[in-house]
């Protein structure tokens, strides 16, 4: 498990270039003897499916990867191993302790982007089922194990595997959640604020209008939007302070510094909670837009308008008593001799896509990791170790097992 991670973490699957990172895990696959083979991402098919997120790249070419690990035998009930071959960017790298494609072991730890979020977690499910093959055992019911593409912005990967109907009894996807078990998620809103102004000359700064300080207004309205959000949550996020997050990720404004800034776009992600509608979110962000825009005089010359590109997707719960929760936490106990916690996460997962959508019951449980989406992440490699036996052991519990002549 610590090589194929090693070899994940070297494979810089940013959005676009995941191709590398998913030949390691074809080989990965191949090498438990199971046969790999591709799931797609149809554009039209995509663009068809109210869940899907809008997005503006390409994605000819890319493609999930998939293996089945048929029964031996019947009776027990099937599963799927999910977790994504895709990473965020790692920039400024200049604040890394070291190169974040070249994972690093320091003690019990392994560094580099990806090794926590999350290719501990696609190699944890290698060594789960490798595990129980070399114990010659074979599961009841098919296992399906799913490398995707895109969790990080969209979550249409994941969805191109339920459209083509890759579907089962239950959903396992090993995120980094410190050996806890998310059995609920917020939903998640990306959008984008443009602002046009005029441009002019700096020493006639007066007689233009800057996109740019416009823009700090508009995150200022949304803020407030932020804070009415967070004011009544449900009793699931009720001991959180701040559930609700509204994130300025990115912003692009100007092109000279002495021209008055004439346009500037501001890249946000805003949450959800379990049950509400995405429309409803989007709707009022455009009026707070809206609002604002009218209520400051300043702003009359500017033109403001919400664009959407990204995840546009709803929350999801799992109710704590179901036979998936109550499993995996019973082989977790005999993993690790503690119970794992539930836990409703204020970030999104592909958890979502099957549950909603594929009438899969879906949870996250996985690796101890820190630093994800930040500088040197990092994932604790016992906690690998740990996070398979699990798997193994719910494998063996919810699939049923069957011993085989050769594994």
């Amino acid at each position: 498990m610590r090589e194929l991670l090693a070899d994940l973490v070297a494979a810089p699957t940013l959005l676009g270039e995941e191709a590398p990172g998913q030949a390691v895990m074809r080989r990965a696959f191949a090498d438990l003897g199971l046969e790999p083979f591709d799931v797609p991402l149809d554009r039209g098919a995509l663009e068809r499916h109210p869940a899907a997120a809008p997005f503006g790249w390409d994605v000819a070419g890319k493609a999930n990867v998939v293996a089945d690990w048929r029964p031996a035998g019947d009776g027990g009930r099937s599963l799927i191993l999910n977790g994504h071959i895709d990473v965020v960017s790692p920039e400024p790298v200049s604040l890394w302790s070291s190169d974040p494609y070249a994972a690093r072991v320091d003690g019990e730890w392994m560094y580099g982007r990806g090794a926590g979020d999350m290719k501990a977690g696609l190699a944890a499910m290698v060594g789960a089922v490798r595990g129980l093959k070399r114990l010659a055992l074979a599961p009841r019911a098919k296992v399906q194990l799913q490398s995707v593409v895109e969790e990080e912005c969209t979550g249409n990967g994941a969805l191109a595997c339920v459209l083509a109907g890759h579907t089962a009894d239950a959903a396992i996807l090993t995120e980094p959640t410190r050996t806890a078990i998310w059995h609920a998620q917020v939903g998640v809103l990306w959008f984008q604020v443009r602002v046009l102004g005029a441009p002019a000359h700096a020493g006639d700064a007066d007689e233009g209008a800057n996109a740019i300080e416009a823009s700090y207004a508009v995150i200022g309205a949304l803020r407030a939007l932020e804070a009415e959000l967070n004011a009544d949550p449900p009793p699931l996020y009720a001991a959180y302070p701040h559930p609700i997050h509204l994130n300025v990720g990115m912003i692009r404004g100007g092109d000279w510094p002495s021209t008055v800034a004439g346009e500037c776009v501001t890249h946000c992600r805003l949450a959800l909670f379990p049950g509400e509608r995405v429309e409803t979110l989007k709707q009022r962000v455009e009026q707070t837009v809206a609002t604002l825009a009218a209520s400051r005089p300043e702003l009359a010359r500017l033109r403001i308008e919400v664009r959407y590109e990204g995840f546009q997707c709803q929350g999801y719960e799992l109710a704590p008593e179901a036979p998936l929760i109550t499993g995996l936490s019973d082989a977790c106990m005999r993993a690790t001799g503690q119970a794992p916690p539930l836990f409703a996460s204020t970030a999104t997962t592909d958890a979502r896509t099957f549950q909603l959508h594929g009438d899969t019951p879906a949870v996250c449980f996985g690796p101890l990791a820190e630093n994800e989406h930040g500088v040197d992440e990092r994932v604790h490699l016992p906690s690998l170790t740990t996070t398979a036996q699990a798997i193994a052991l719910f494998i063996a519990d919810w699939c049923g097992v069957s011993r085989v002549p050769s594994a």
